[in-house]
């Protein structure tokens, strides 16, 4: 499963192809991921300007125009691939018939300058969701979530006054996302080593 690290790396692979570009159109291939996906989810995006994309604990946030934010977790197989517009004409492409399309490609982003975003996720725990930046840090992914280990909260007097008294191992305590968002099984294991 993607980490905060792999996250952010996503995040600052889409961010030149997405911030300040349209969703011309989008193909929806599936009514669900891991959970139905929102009601009228590609027409509510068709037409809307991502103005910044962010991350927290593990989740991107396309934040739009209309102030909604399309939350988005890529789950244990979830990723992204990028058709940049006009790319079939590139020097040294070779041109091909368009193929079938792929199976586990659930949702794909066409973008008003040509590019594409398609989504795919062979398992389907990833996760796409529309709400209003105004209740953002109240939604049920996020109102519990800790301090990001990235941030300028995070500091050694910090975790040792919220670990004090705490009867688990400091693994577990790394891994509650209550405490600390974004933390997963393989940097708490490389941070504890």
């Amino acid at each position: 499963m993607p980490e905060l690290p792999e996250v952010e790396t996503v995040r600052r692979g889409l961010a030149p192809i997405l911030v300040g570009n349209s969703f011309a159109r989008v193909e929806q291939r599936r009514p669900d991921l891991r959970f139905p996906l929102p009601e009228r989810f590609s027409e509510r995006l068709q037409g809307r300007t991502i103005e910044a994309l962010d991350r927290r604990a593990k989740y991107l946030l396309a934040r739009l125009d209309d102030g909604e934010v399309l939350i988005m977790h890529l789950g244990m197989t979830g990723r992204f691939a990028i058709d940049k517009a006009n790319g079939v004409g590139a020097p040294g492409r070779i041109a091909r018939a368009p193929a079938q399309t792929p199976k586990h490609e659930h949702i794909v982003f066409h973008l008003r300058d040509g590019s594409a975003v398609r989504y795919n996720d062979v398992r389907r725990f990833g996760i796409m969701d529309l709400v209003p930046s105004s209740s953002l840090d109240s939604h049920a992914l996020f109102k519990s979530l800790g301090v990001e280990p990235l941030g300028d909260a995070l500091t050694s007097e910090w975790l040792a006054g919220k670990l004090k008294g705490k009867a688990t191992s400091i693994k577990a305590a790394l891994l509650d996302q209550r405490l600390i968002a974004g933390i997963g099984n393989i940097y708490a294991c490389e941070a504890l080593h």
